[in-house]
Parts: C-alpha cells; structure tokens; sequence
C-alpha cells in the first residue's frame, strides 16, 4: 500500500494539469488544491484558466479565487494557506493533490521558506511610488547601497525581486538574503508525495497555448479584464501582470488592436513556458517529468507501490 501523503503536479501552463487532477480526484476521492499564483485571485477567472464552477463542483477544490486582485498576495501567505488546507483534506481522509505552474510555491512547500514579516503597506508604497519616479535603476541602486549581497544574486532589470528586496530591507532592517536562514519548515515530506511535472512536445505546446488564449476571448476574457482595469488598480500588483492582462489593457485603451494583444499574450506565454521548464529542471531536480498522455496511469501505478 502507497504511503505517499499527497500528489503535486506541475507544468507548463497549458499542459494538461487542470484536467490530470481533475481526473485523479475523482478515482481516488482527491481534493485539488491550487498552487498556481495567479489562479488565486477572483477577479481573473477566465484569463487564467481557472477550473469552471462545473469542475469545482465536482470535486472539492480549495485556495481557487479567494484572493482579491488589490492584494499582494505572496508565497509566504500560500504556504500558510496551502497548510491549512492540507490539514482539512487530511482531517476529511482524502486525498490532497496539489496543482500549478507557480514552481515557488512547490519548492516552498517541500523545502520551506524563509519567513519574512508582512511589509508594512505605505513601506510598500513609498517603494512603487520611487519606482515609477525614478525607475528601476534607482531602486537597484539603493538595494546594492542597504543590502549588497542581495542584490548581486538579482539582475539590474528585475523589477519584482529588486521592489521585494527592498521592500524587506526596508521594513526589517535585515537583508532578504538574511532572512532565508530561517523559515517556515516545508509542509510537505518530498519523500511521501509524488511528484510530477508535466513534459510536452514543444510545437504542440505553443499549439495548445494560442488555442487556449482564442477560447478565453471567445468566452469572455477581454470583459473581464475590462473590468479589472476598471478597478484602477496598481499596475506592479501581480492580478494586473496575468498572462494577457497588460495586452489586453492597452488594447482597451485603444494603443493596439485585438489581434495584437492577442497575439503578444501569446507570445509572452510560449517565452514564459520556457522559463518555467528550465527553472524546475533546475530547482525541483527530483522530479518526474512525464507525458500528459501517461501521467494519470504511471501516477496510479506510483501510488499502488
């Protein structure tokens, strides 16, 4: 009899793993837990390929869509959520098979991670204020002033860790770097999970990717982000960088026309799939990588073992 405690499955966003879980909770009463950063908010049901009300409703999943896109919602805050969650699956005997692309998330959840206090929120604004002053060779510089060993792990250009760096050094007074020696312990034993991620052939990839963006058009996607834009919201919020999202906002400010938001969603996304593969390659080396055609059967087969 398996003594795996939970199965994660990753990959490449189009991949299949939406619809592997989906398969896996309903022959071994599982409850999905999402692990994907962007599935997280409520606003963005359609643009991030949420599981439809349909779906949720047949299986039970948590951590979808419970999160407002005005909030900065962080790994450190999924980890705490995700660990709930794991214990109500478990206190209901089922399943917990966790599922995303946000490799973070995984890497959090079975190695931990650092437990950085909450940034206090005009900290946080006084840092996006600087940045859209300045701009981001600014920022780079005051980071490499207060916390130089942070920011030679960064590149100069990368706007989300060099704010968050920042944001941390400023709020704690101790560099980022400092604050990984010490965490939050993994909610998960990597040795009892199995452990996936979804390995697809290229060309048929980006296929799946370009149709996938057509379908979310052609069921809403552009009022829905109209209406997120209608929020006013901070564009450096992560809801407001969803895949699509920044195209399909400057198409409705009138900047570029559908199809070309369309078709640099589409192209943003190939280039990020790559990024993906390549981070958990490098980072979840343990891993199994398999094909979406194969994976629920070889699954089973590692959890009879």
């Amino acid at each position: 009899m398996s003594t795996a405690k939970a199965i994660l499955i990753a990959g490449a966003t189009a991949s299949g793993k939406s619809a592997l879980a989906l398969a896996l909770a309903e022959a071994l009463g599982g409850t999905i837990i999402n692990a994907d950063a962007m599935q997280v908010y409520r606003d963005l049901r359609i643009v991030t390929a949420r599981p439809t009300p349909a779906e949720e409703a047949g299986v039970p999943h948590l951590l979808y869509g419970h999160v407002d896109a005005a909030e900065n919602y962080s790994a450190g805050r999924w980890c705490v959520d995700a660990s709930a969650a794991l214990g109500e699956v478990e206190r209901a005997e089922r399943l917990s098979i966790l599922v995303g692309g946000t490799g973070l998330y995984f890497k959090a959840l079975t190695r931990g991670l650092a437990a950085v206090p909450p940034i206090p929120s005009q900290i946080r604004s006084a840092v996006r204020e600087q940045l859209k002053r300045e701009g981001i060779a600014a920022l780079y510089a005051e980071l490499s002033a207060r916390d130089c060993v942070t920011a030679r792990r960064v590149m100069p250009a990368d706007r989300s860790r060099i704010t968050r760096a920042l944001e941390v050094v400023l709020a704690t007074g101790r560099s980022l770097t400092d604050w990984h020696t010490q965490g939050m312990k993994p909610a998960i034993d990597p040795q009892l999970a199995v452990k996936v991620f979804l390995d697809l052939d290229r060309a048929e990839l980006y296929d799946r990717i370009d149709r996938r963006f057509d379908a979310m058009l052609a069921s809403g996607a552009l009022e829905e982000v109209r209406a997120l834009a209608d929020r006013g919201l901070d564009s450096a919020l992560p809801a407001m960088k969803a895949h699509g999202v920044p195209w399909l906002i400057r198409h409705l400010k009138g900047e570029i026309d559908l199809a070309a938001a369309a078709d640099a969603a589409k192209r943003d996304t190939r280039r990020y799939t790559k990024r993906q593969a390549t981070w958990f390659r490098h980072q979840l080396p343990d891993w199994t990588w398999i094909a979406p055609e194969t994976a629920l059967g070889e699954i089973r087969r590692a959890l009879s073992r």
